[in-house]
């Protein structure tokens, strides 16, 4: 059928609604440490507040966005520095936590592995059984 398109397959093109969402719960259940902010991030917190205060009925996000970027672009480095200071003890801050985060995960992961293994075992050698026995069948047919 030339003029008509396939509808076997609903939504096939369509993103998925939530499809990031899923990974950032996941990560924020296990406990895993954020992310820290960029400089800019930290100078956009900051922004964001007094951009309210001076614009009240502006709700839009955009507009407080392309702000924030215009200034951030017509500051020097010496009126950027304060922010960039602050993301590298956020950074800093960050680094420690995620080596005892990576310490404290490793630590329970080798432990699950070893459960693993003794559990495992038992299931190692039953397979290792079938295979012998089937390996045994085959060279007897040939």
């Amino acid at each position: 059928m030339k003029g008509k398109a396939d509808t076997s397959k609903k939504g096939d093109g369509r993103l998925k609604a939530g499809g990031g969402a899923g990974k950032r719960k996941k990560a924020a259940a296990s406990g895993k440490p954020k992310r820290p902010p960029s400089a800019f991030f930290v100078f956009m917190s900051e922004f964001r507040q007094q951009y309210n205060a001076q614009h009240p009925e502006n709700k839009s996000v955009a507009a407080v966005s392309k702000a924030a970027g215009e200034k951030w672009r017509s500051m020097s480095d010496e009126e950027k520095q304060p922010y960039v200071d602050q993301a590298g003890q956020k950074k800093q801050d960050y680094e420690k936590t995620k080596a005892n985060f990576d310490k404290k995960e490793s630590t329970s992961s080798k432990k699950a592995k070893n459960q693993d293994d003794e559990g495992s075992d038992k299931s190692k050698s039953e397979v290792d059984d079938e295979d012998g026995g089937s390996d045994e069948e085959n060279d007897e047919d040939e």
